[in-house]
Protein backbone atom coordinates (compact mmCIF):
# COMPACT_ATOMS: atom_id res chain seq x y z
CA UNK A 1 0.00 0.00 0.00
CA UNK A 2 1.30 3.42 -0.92
CA UNK A 3 -0.90 6.72 -0.24
CA UNK A 4 1.02 9.77 -2.11
CA UNK A 5 -0.10 13.29 -2.33
CA UNK A 6 0.56 15.27 -5.31
CA UNK A 7 1.11 18.65 -4.83
CA UNK A 8 1.99 22.27 -6.55
CA UNK A 9 5.18 23.22 -5.64
CA UNK A 10 5.06 26.94 -7.21
CA UNK A 11 1.70 29.51 -8.04
CA UNK A 12 0.21 26.76 -9.89
CA UNK A 13 -0.37 25.59 -13.26
CA UNK A 14 3.09 23.36 -12.86
CA UNK A 15 1.79 20.20 -14.99
CA UNK A 16 -0.26 17.92 -11.99
CA UNK A 17 -2.64 16.74 -14.01
CA UNK A 18 -0.38 15.19 -16.32
CA UNK A 19 1.67 13.46 -13.14
CA UNK A 20 -1.73 12.51 -11.81
CA UNK A 21 -3.27 11.04 -15.15
CA UNK A 22 0.46 9.01 -15.35
CA UNK A 23 0.35 7.91 -11.64
CA UNK A 24 -3.24 6.92 -11.77
CA UNK A 25 -2.96 3.69 -13.79
CA UNK A 26 -1.91 1.82 -10.29
CA UNK A 27 -4.10 3.55 -8.02
CA UNK A 28 -7.50 2.24 -6.32
CA UNK A 29 -8.59 5.43 -5.98
CA UNK A 30 -7.76 9.10 -7.13
CA UNK A 31 -8.66 11.88 -4.81
CA UNK A 32 -9.23 15.79 -5.94
CA UNK A 33 -8.80 16.96 -1.97
CA UNK A 34 -9.33 20.76 -2.45
CA UNK A 35 -10.21 24.01 -4.91
CA UNK A 36 -12.78 24.24 -7.46
CA UNK A 37 -13.64 24.94 -10.73
CA UNK A 38 -11.20 27.86 -10.58
CA UNK A 39 -8.13 24.99 -11.39
CA UNK A 40 -7.79 23.86 -14.86
CA UNK A 41 -5.63 20.11 -15.15
CA UNK A 42 -4.70 19.42 -18.47
CA UNK A 43 -5.04 15.84 -19.87
CA UNK A 44 -3.36 14.69 -23.47
CA UNK A 45 -3.44 11.60 -24.33
CA UNK A 46 -4.69 9.24 -27.55
CA UNK A 47 -5.28 12.29 -29.82
CA UNK A 48 -7.53 13.87 -27.23
CA UNK A 49 -7.60 16.89 -25.14
CA UNK A 50 -9.45 17.92 -22.15
CA UNK A 51 -9.08 19.91 -19.24
CA UNK A 52 -10.12 18.59 -15.89
CA UNK A 53 -11.83 21.41 -13.48
CA UNK A 54 -13.64 19.16 -10.41
CA UNK A 55 -12.79 15.39 -11.36
CA UNK A 56 -9.90 13.93 -10.75
CA UNK A 57 -7.43 13.54 -12.94
CA UNK A 58 -7.10 9.41 -12.91
CA UNK A 59 -10.53 9.40 -15.03
CA UNK A 60 -8.91 8.09 -18.40
CA UNK A 61 -5.86 5.60 -16.82
CA UNK A 62 -6.86 2.96 -15.15
CA UNK A 63 -10.17 2.45 -13.66
CA UNK A 64 -9.33 3.55 -10.18
CA UNK A 65 -12.23 4.82 -8.24
CA UNK A 66 -12.27 9.08 -8.51
CA UNK A 67 -13.38 10.98 -5.37
CA UNK A 68 -13.94 14.84 -4.90
CA UNK A 69 -13.30 15.16 -1.44
CA UNK A 70 -14.85 17.51 1.07
CA UNK A 71 -12.56 20.00 1.13
CA UNK A 72 -13.78 20.69 -2.75
CA UNK A 73 -16.37 23.20 -3.39
CA UNK A 74 -18.41 22.16 -6.45
CA UNK A 75 -20.31 24.47 -9.14
CA UNK A 76 -23.20 21.47 -9.69
CA UNK A 77 -24.13 22.57 -13.39
CA UNK A 78 -19.78 22.84 -14.13
CA UNK A 79 -19.68 19.54 -12.56
CA UNK A 80 -22.20 18.04 -14.43
CA UNK A 81 -21.14 19.55 -18.13
CA UNK A 82 -17.81 18.14 -17.40
CA UNK A 83 -19.17 14.83 -16.73
CA UNK A 84 -20.90 14.53 -20.45
CA UNK A 85 -17.61 15.85 -21.70
CA UNK A 86 -15.28 12.70 -20.26
CA UNK A 87 -18.33 10.61 -20.89
CA UNK A 88 -17.91 12.20 -24.90
CA UNK A 89 -14.33 11.13 -24.70
CA UNK A 90 -14.87 7.64 -23.32
CA UNK A 91 -14.53 7.64 -19.65
CA UNK A 92 -16.24 5.53 -17.65
CA UNK A 93 -18.55 7.31 -14.82
CA UNK A 94 -20.42 4.50 -13.41
CA UNK A 95 -19.78 3.17 -10.00
CA UNK A 96 -15.87 5.24 -10.41
CA UNK A 97 -16.85 8.48 -9.10
CA UNK A 98 -17.71 9.21 -5.75
CA UNK A 99 -18.36 12.89 -3.90
CA UNK A 100 -18.22 13.77 -1.01
CA UNK A 101 -21.27 14.44 1.39
CA UNK A 102 -19.57 17.17 3.08
CA UNK A 103 -18.40 18.89 -0.31
CA UNK A 104 -19.86 22.54 -0.13
CA UNK A 105 -21.54 23.65 -3.37
CA UNK A 106 -20.74 26.83 -5.46
CA UNK A 107 -24.38 28.89 -6.10
CA UNK A 108 -24.94 31.91 -8.37
CA UNK A 109 -24.69 34.49 -5.55
CA UNK A 110 -21.15 33.31 -4.82
CA UNK A 111 -20.18 33.53 -8.26
CA UNK A 112 -21.83 37.11 -8.23
CA UNK A 113 -20.35 38.49 -4.99
CA UNK A 114 -17.06 37.09 -6.49
CA UNK A 115 -17.16 39.49 -9.14
CA UNK A 116 -18.57 42.59 -7.11
CA UNK A 117 -16.25 42.57 -4.55
CA UNK A 118 -12.87 42.05 -7.28
CA UNK A 119 -14.85 45.16 -8.74
CA UNK A 120 -15.03 46.94 -5.31
CA UNK A 121 -11.38 46.06 -4.87
CA UNK A 122 -10.67 48.54 -7.95
CA UNK A 123 -6.28 48.68 -8.06
CA UNK A 124 -5.95 46.19 -5.14
CA UNK A 125 -8.34 43.56 -6.56
CA UNK A 126 -6.53 40.09 -6.25
CA UNK A 127 -7.24 38.73 -9.29
CA UNK A 128 -9.83 35.38 -9.12
CA UNK A 129 -11.38 34.02 -11.70
CA UNK A 130 -14.33 35.07 -10.51
CA UNK A 131 -16.21 31.37 -10.17
CA UNK A 132 -17.17 32.11 -6.83
CA UNK A 133 -14.31 29.96 -4.92
CA UNK A 134 -13.98 32.37 -2.01
CA UNK A 135 -17.58 33.30 -1.18
CA UNK A 136 -17.91 29.44 -1.10
CA UNK A 137 -15.36 29.27 1.51
CA UNK A 138 -16.49 31.93 3.59
CA UNK A 139 -19.97 30.18 3.54
CA UNK A 140 -18.16 27.43 4.62
CA UNK A 141 -16.33 29.02 7.76
CA UNK A 142 -19.45 30.97 8.32
CA UNK A 143 -21.18 27.84 8.64
CA UNK A 144 -24.08 29.01 6.15
CA UNK A 145 -23.12 26.85 3.58
CA UNK A 146 -25.25 24.51 1.37
CA UNK A 147 -23.31 20.52 1.51
CA UNK A 148 -23.80 17.82 -1.43
CA UNK A 149 -25.62 16.49 1.31
CA UNK A 150 -28.34 18.79 1.72
CA UNK A 151 -29.41 18.52 -2.42
CA UNK A 152 -31.06 15.03 -0.95
CA UNK A 153 -33.56 17.27 1.14
CA UNK A 154 -35.32 19.74 -1.08
CA UNK A 155 -37.39 21.47 1.81
CA UNK A 156 -35.00 21.94 4.04
CA UNK A 157 -32.46 23.13 1.00
CA UNK A 158 -34.57 25.93 -0.03
CA UNK A 159 -34.97 27.13 3.24
CA UNK A 160 -31.30 27.63 3.84
CA UNK A 161 -31.20 29.08 0.08
CA UNK A 162 -33.42 31.43 0.92
CA UNK A 163 -31.84 32.39 4.05
CA UNK A 164 -28.74 32.77 2.85
CA UNK A 165 -29.91 35.13 -0.51
CA UNK A 166 -31.95 37.53 2.59
CA UNK A 167 -28.85 38.10 3.73
CA UNK A 168 -26.62 38.61 0.34
CA UNK A 169 -29.28 41.06 -1.00
CA UNK A 170 -29.04 43.68 1.66
CA UNK A 171 -24.82 43.15 1.13
CA UNK A 172 -25.65 43.56 -2.83
CA UNK A 173 -28.09 46.27 -2.11
CA UNK A 174 -26.69 48.63 0.67
CA UNK A 175 -22.74 47.96 0.54
CA UNK A 176 -21.89 47.40 -3.12
CA UNK A 177 -25.14 49.03 -5.14
CA UNK A 178 -26.50 45.92 -6.96
CA UNK A 179 -29.91 44.63 -7.65
CA UNK A 180 -31.48 42.11 -5.44
CA UNK A 181 -31.31 38.57 -6.71
CA UNK A 182 -34.24 35.79 -6.62
CA UNK A 183 -34.25 32.93 -4.47
CA UNK A 184 -36.42 30.90 -6.75
CA UNK A 185 -34.52 30.13 -10.25
CA UNK A 186 -31.62 29.72 -7.95
CA UNK A 187 -33.17 26.75 -6.32
CA UNK A 188 -35.43 25.65 -8.97
CA UNK A 189 -32.18 25.03 -11.31
CA UNK A 190 -30.05 23.62 -7.79
CA UNK A 191 -33.12 21.29 -7.51
CA UNK A 192 -33.12 20.07 -11.30
CA UNK A 193 -28.94 19.64 -10.68
CA UNK A 194 -29.22 17.51 -7.41
CA UNK A 195 -31.57 14.62 -9.16
CA UNK A 196 -28.59 14.02 -12.04
CA UNK A 197 -25.76 14.63 -9.28
CA UNK A 198 -27.32 12.62 -5.94
CA UNK A 199 -26.09 9.04 -6.84
CA UNK A 200 -22.71 10.14 -6.84
CA UNK A 201 -23.07 11.47 -3.44
CA UNK A 202 -21.57 9.26 -0.61
CA UNK A 203 -19.77 9.05 2.68
CA UNK A 204 -16.50 9.38 0.89
CA UNK A 205 -14.28 9.77 3.96
CA UNK A 206 -15.45 6.32 5.31
CA UNK A 207 -15.08 5.49 1.63
CA UNK A 208 -11.25 5.84 1.96
CA UNK A 209 -10.81 4.84 5.37
CA UNK A 210 -11.72 1.33 4.36
CA UNK A 211 -9.67 1.68 1.61
CA UNK A 212 -6.92 2.10 3.67
CA UNK A 213 -7.16 -0.91 5.96
CA UNK A 214 -7.74 -2.90 2.84
CA UNK A 215 -4.00 -1.80 2.00
CA UNK A 216 -5.01 0.16 -1.12
CA UNK A 217 -3.30 2.56 -3.52
CA UNK A 218 -4.56 6.04 -3.30
CA UNK A 219 -3.41 9.26 -5.28
CA UNK A 220 -4.32 12.43 -3.47
CA UNK A 221 -4.61 15.08 -6.36
CA UNK A 222 -4.19 18.60 -5.10
CA UNK A 223 -4.79 22.35 -6.99
CA UNK A 224 -3.63 25.23 -7.56
CA UNK A 225 0.02 25.49 -6.08
CA UNK A 226 1.57 25.73 -2.23
CA UNK A 227 2.32 29.18 -2.71
CA UNK A 228 -1.16 29.78 -2.93
CA UNK A 229 -2.26 28.28 0.21
CA UNK A 230 -4.23 30.59 2.44
CA UNK A 231 -1.88 29.94 5.39
CA UNK A 232 1.34 29.31 3.79
CA UNK A 233 1.37 31.30 0.56
CA UNK A 234 1.73 35.08 -0.56
CA UNK A 235 -1.00 36.34 1.61
CA UNK A 236 -3.42 37.80 0.49
CA UNK A 237 -2.39 36.90 -3.30
CA UNK A 238 -3.67 33.66 -2.44
CA UNK A 239 -6.59 31.17 -3.05
CA UNK A 240 -9.14 30.16 -0.56
CA UNK A 241 -7.99 27.20 0.84
CA UNK A 242 -5.00 24.86 1.12
CA UNK A 243 -3.42 23.04 -1.88
CA UNK A 244 -0.26 22.14 0.54
CA UNK A 245 -0.10 18.50 1.92
CA UNK A 246 -1.67 19.16 5.22
CA UNK A 247 -4.96 20.41 3.05
CA UNK A 248 -5.06 16.66 1.89
CA UNK A 249 -5.77 15.42 4.99
CA UNK A 250 -8.33 17.67 6.12
CA UNK A 251 -9.84 17.83 2.29
CA UNK A 252 -10.53 14.54 2.11
CA UNK A 253 -10.42 12.66 5.86
CA UNK A 254 -7.15 10.81 4.87
CA UNK A 255 -5.41 10.30 8.40
CA UNK A 256 -1.59 12.18 8.42
CA UNK A 257 0.15 9.04 9.68
CA UNK A 258 -1.41 7.17 6.53
CA UNK A 259 0.79 9.32 4.02
CA UNK A 260 4.33 8.08 3.13
CA UNK A 261 4.73 9.79 -0.11
CA UNK A 262 4.28 13.91 -1.01
CA UNK A 263 5.52 14.47 -4.78
CA UNK A 264 6.07 18.06 -5.57
CA UNK A 265 5.98 19.48 -8.93
CA UNK A 266 7.80 21.91 -10.17
CA UNK A 267 8.45 23.33 -13.55
CA UNK A 268 11.70 24.23 -15.14
CA UNK A 269 11.24 27.69 -14.43
CA UNK A 270 8.22 29.83 -12.90
CA UNK A 271 4.91 31.06 -14.06
CA UNK A 272 2.28 32.93 -11.75
CA UNK A 273 -1.44 33.93 -13.14
CA UNK A 274 -2.85 37.02 -11.59
CA UNK A 275 -2.09 39.54 -9.28
CA UNK A 276 1.31 39.28 -6.23
CA UNK A 277 4.85 38.82 -6.03
CA UNK A 278 6.50 37.17 -8.23
CA UNK A 279 10.61 37.81 -7.60
CA UNK A 280 11.68 36.20 -10.67
CA UNK A 281 9.28 37.78 -13.02
CA UNK A 282 11.34 38.62 -16.29
CA UNK A 283 9.11 41.83 -17.85
CA UNK A 284 11.26 41.69 -21.25
CA UNK A 285 11.50 39.55 -24.43
CA UNK A 286 13.21 36.21 -22.25
CA UNK A 287 9.53 36.57 -20.39
CA UNK A 288 7.84 36.91 -23.61
CA UNK A 289 9.60 33.65 -25.19
CA UNK A 290 8.77 31.50 -22.07
CA UNK A 291 5.30 32.20 -22.48
CA UNK A 292 4.91 31.55 -25.48
CA UNK A 293 7.45 28.78 -25.75
CA UNK A 294 5.73 27.19 -23.19
CA UNK A 295 2.46 28.52 -24.36
CA UNK A 296 1.21 29.98 -20.74
CA UNK A 297 -1.54 30.58 -21.09
CA UNK A 298 -4.85 30.35 -17.97
CA UNK A 299 -6.39 26.66 -18.80
CA UNK A 300 -9.24 28.40 -16.75
CA UNK A 301 -9.32 31.46 -17.87
CA UNK A 302 -6.73 32.07 -20.99
CA UNK A 303 -4.94 34.53 -19.61
CA UNK A 304 -1.61 35.22 -19.98
CA UNK A 305 0.70 33.55 -17.17
CA UNK A 306 3.65 35.78 -15.92
CA UNK A 307 6.56 33.82 -16.49
CA UNK A 308 10.36 33.79 -14.82
CA UNK A 309 13.17 31.81 -13.99
CA UNK A 310 13.05 28.84 -11.41
CA UNK A 311 13.17 30.24 -8.18
CA UNK A 312 14.88 27.80 -5.73
CA UNK A 313 14.37 29.55 -2.74
CA UNK A 314 10.53 29.72 -2.52
CA UNK A 315 10.48 25.95 -4.30
CA UNK A 316 12.52 24.88 -1.05
CA UNK A 317 10.26 26.87 1.18
CA UNK A 318 7.74 24.83 -0.73
CA UNK A 319 9.22 21.41 -0.10
CA UNK A 320 9.93 22.33 3.54
CA UNK A 321 6.21 23.07 3.85
CA UNK A 322 5.02 20.33 2.40
CA UNK A 323 7.38 17.65 3.44
CA UNK A 324 8.30 16.64 -0.07
CA UNK A 325 10.26 13.28 -0.52
CA UNK A 326 9.71 13.21 -4.58
CA UNK A 327 9.78 16.33 -7.31
CA UNK A 328 8.65 15.65 -10.55
CA UNK A 329 10.65 18.56 -13.24
CA UNK A 330 7.33 19.52 -15.87
CA UNK A 331 8.11 21.43 -19.12
CA UNK A 332 12.13 20.60 -19.30
CA UNK A 333 11.32 21.22 -22.96
CA UNK A 334 10.29 24.52 -22.67
CA UNK A 335 13.87 25.40 -22.13
CA UNK A 336 15.50 23.65 -25.17
CA UNK A 337 16.48 27.16 -27.00
CA UNK A 338 17.56 29.56 -24.17
CA UNK A 339 21.19 29.91 -24.54
CA UNK A 340 21.74 30.81 -20.79
CA UNK A 341 19.27 29.78 -17.90
CA UNK A 342 19.28 31.38 -14.53
CA UNK A 343 17.88 29.73 -11.30
CA UNK A 344 17.06 32.24 -7.90
CA UNK A 345 19.42 30.58 -5.27
CA UNK A 346 18.89 33.54 -2.87
CA UNK A 347 17.69 36.92 -2.16
CA UNK A 348 18.65 40.48 -1.13
CA UNK A 349 15.63 42.19 0.82
CA UNK A 350 16.94 45.88 2.26
CA UNK A 351 20.82 44.72 1.03
CA UNK A 352 20.93 41.81 3.29
CA UNK A 353 21.18 38.16 1.34
CA UNK A 354 18.53 35.43 2.78
CA UNK A 355 17.77 32.02 1.11
CA UNK A 356 14.67 32.48 3.85
CA UNK A 357 11.07 32.83 1.89
CA UNK A 358 9.80 35.72 3.40
CA UNK A 359 5.96 35.68 4.51
CA UNK A 360 5.46 39.46 4.64
CA UNK A 361 4.21 41.38 1.62
CA UNK A 362 6.37 44.52 2.17
CA UNK A 363 9.54 42.47 2.16
CA UNK A 364 8.56 40.13 -0.30
CA UNK A 365 7.67 43.11 -3.01
CA UNK A 366 11.52 44.66 -2.45
CA UNK A 367 13.16 40.91 -3.13
CA UNK A 368 16.27 41.45 -5.28
CA UNK A 369 16.64 37.79 -6.72
CA UNK A 370 20.46 36.58 -6.74
CA UNK A 371 20.82 34.04 -9.74
CA UNK A 372 23.29 31.22 -10.70
CA UNK A 373 23.57 31.24 -14.53
CA UNK A 374 24.41 28.34 -16.10
CA UNK A 375 24.54 27.31 -20.07
CA UNK A 376 21.18 26.13 -22.17
CA UNK A 377 21.52 22.79 -23.97
CA UNK A 378 20.20 24.26 -26.90
CA UNK A 379 18.58 20.97 -28.46
CA UNK A 380 15.63 18.76 -28.76
CA UNK A 381 14.92 16.33 -25.78
CA UNK A 382 12.34 14.64 -28.07
CA UNK A 383 14.53 11.21 -28.46
CA UNK A 384 15.66 11.12 -25.04
CA UNK A 385 13.81 8.33 -22.94
CA UNK A 386 16.15 8.08 -20.40
CA UNK A 387 17.77 10.49 -17.95
CA UNK A 388 21.10 9.32 -19.56
CA UNK A 389 20.53 10.43 -22.57
CA UNK A 390 19.53 13.78 -22.13
CA UNK A 391 21.47 16.70 -22.86
CA UNK A 392 24.78 16.63 -20.11
CA UNK A 393 23.72 21.05 -19.67
CA UNK A 394 20.49 19.41 -19.00
CA UNK A 395 21.76 17.03 -16.39
CA UNK A 396 23.71 19.58 -14.42
CA UNK A 397 20.83 21.66 -14.40
CA UNK A 398 18.58 18.81 -12.81
CA UNK A 399 21.50 18.12 -10.53
CA UNK A 400 22.30 21.50 -9.29
CA UNK A 401 18.23 21.54 -8.38
CA UNK A 402 18.20 18.43 -6.86
CA UNK A 403 21.34 19.17 -4.61
CA UNK A 404 20.11 22.41 -3.62
CA UNK A 405 16.57 21.07 -2.71
CA UNK A 406 17.48 17.66 -1.38
CA UNK A 407 14.84 16.18 -2.80
CA UNK A 408 15.01 13.23 -4.96
CA UNK A 409 14.29 14.22 -8.54
CA UNK A 410 11.92 11.16 -9.71
CA UNK A 411 10.10 12.42 -12.73
CA UNK A 412 10.67 14.55 -15.68
CA UNK A 413 8.33 15.86 -17.96
CA UNK A 414 9.15 17.00 -21.46
CA UNK A 415 6.03 17.32 -22.97
CA UNK A 416 2.14 17.48 -22.51
CA UNK A 417 1.98 13.53 -23.44
CA UNK A 418 1.88 10.06 -21.30
CA UNK A 419 4.74 9.27 -23.55
CA UNK A 420 6.81 12.41 -23.60
CA UNK A 421 8.00 11.73 -19.86
CA UNK A 422 11.25 9.97 -18.01
CA UNK A 423 10.74 7.79 -14.86
CA UNK A 424 14.36 8.36 -12.84
CA UNK A 425 15.40 5.22 -11.70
Amino acid sequence: MSIRVVVGAQWGDEGKGKIVDLLSKKADYVVRYQGGANAGHTLEFDDKKIVLHLIPSGIFNGDATCVIGNGVVIDPHELLEEIKEVEKLGGSLQHRLKISNAAHVILPYHQLLDQVKEEHRGDDAIGTTGRGIGPAYVSKVSRVGIRMADLAHPEKLREKVEANIKDINEALKHIYKKEPIKAGPIIEELLEAAEKLCPYVTNTADLLHEAIGDGKEILLEGAQGSLLDVDHGTYPFVTSSCPTSGGACTGSGVPPTAIDKVMGISKAYCTRVGNGPFPTELLGQAGEELREAGQEFGATTGRPRRCGWIDLVALKYAVRVNGMNELTISKLDILNDFQEIKLCTAYKVDGEETDVFPLDLPDIDNIEPVYTTMAGWQQSLEDCDTVDELPSKAKEYLEFIQDYLGVELTVLSKGPKRNETIVVG
